[in-house]
């Protein structure tokens, strides 16, 4: 827009499409639809791109009470499948002329601490991924909506809860071992109490019973690779017939089990299968790489915060799990004959 020339308003936009300041407002505030005709919504946005309009979003802000800002919050910074659920909400809050406050609870599954003086004051709603169902209290207050991901939909606080599939996702490992023959199972579970890695716990020992012959066994390490090589080192010494195949909670905790392998002088997938979990850069990083399932944490984040915009607008968000599946590597094959 040149030096002194004035602004266009919404009266503008209305005159030049021939329709009222009323239908101008529900169509750049994208609530046209069953209300103004296609049409008549493809004009109003002819219009405003001819004339140069914008809306003054810290009027119409200010108006309805809100900041357009929302927070999520994450256990940790430090792999990058949180990096994945920030950039897929932020994808989708820019769309929606939101802006997307990342916050790592430093706690990591445990109750967070508000980072604001006041929450209510400065966010519209709260977009948590994978905590607890009682670590928010603080950050939401009474009124500030709740979007959970990665959370137990029956004891959640939020207003909507949207997960990945785990328990179809374990399933699947589950099966595509079975499936190679393998029947001494040795489950490397997340030393976490957190509803995920309860689900995948539960999905693999279902499945798993399900076959008649088969035994699987567990040992417990925190999400940390010298934890999981210590772990799978300790667990492999047992005396008895030794597990021909591993099912790691995640990809970091197969990496530690690679380590342990390699110290026992066993070999992946010669002497023992390996399964991660969320196919990580780290899944191909592996020698051999790594059979693991794919969690699209892009979509799981454009999916939450598509929740918590209808949340805010009163609507009801999707429902269904975002499925999940197995890419299968160089990880996995037959058990031995010896």
């Amino acid at each position: 827009m040149a030096p002194g020339t004035t602004r266009p308003t919404s009266r503008d936009v209305a005159q030049a499409a021939g329709v009222s300041q009323a239908a101008v407002s529900l169509v750049l505030g994208g609530k046209w639809r069953g209300r103004v005709s296609e049409a008549t919504a493809a004009r109003v946005r002819d219009a405003a791109r001819d004339l140069g309009y914008r809306p003054n979003l810290a009027a119409r802000n200010l108006r309805l009470g809100r900041t357009r800002t929302v927070l999520l919050v994450v256990p940790a910074l430090t792999t990058e499948f949180f990096a994945g659920v920030y950039t897929g909400a932020a994808r989708v809050a820019a769309e929606h002329g939101f802006g997307v406050v990342l916050y790592p609870s430093p706690e990591g599954i445990g109750p967070a601490r508000n980072p604001f003086a006041s929450a209510q004051a400065a966010l519209d709603g709260v977009l948590a991924s994978s905590m607890a169902a009682d670590a928010l209290t603080a950050l939401r207050g009474d009124q500030l909506p709740l979007v959970m991901l990665d959370s137990d939909p029956a004891g959640s606080l939020g207003a909507a809860t949207v997960n990945l599939d785990i328990a179809d996702g374990v399933r699947q490992i589950a099966d595509h071992l079975l499936g190679l023959g393998h029947r001494r199972i040795l489950h490397l579970a997340a030393d976490v109490a957190s509803w995920t890695f309860d689900v995948r716990a539960r999905a693999l020992a279902a499945r798993v019973a399900a076959v008649p012959g088969t035994v699987l066994s567990t040992a417990a390490a925190a999400l940390a690779i010298e934890d999981a090589r210590a772990a799978t080192e300790t667990a492999l010494s047992r005396p008895g017939p030794r597990p021909t195949a591993l099912v790691c909670d995640d990809d970091k905790l197969a990496a530690g089990a690679y380590k342990a392998l390699r110290r026992l002088g066993l070999r992946v997938p010669d002497d023992v299968s390996v399964t991660g979990l969320d196919d990580l850069a780290l899944a191909t990083a592996l020698d051999p790489e790594l059979t693991t399932v794919r969690l699209d944490a892009e979509l799981f984040g454009e999916r939450g915060m598509h929740a918590l915009l209808a949340v805010l607008d009163g609507r009801a968000p999707d429902r269904g799990d975002i499925p999940v599946h197995l890419v299968v590597r160089g990880s996995t094959a037959p058990p031995s004959a010896s």
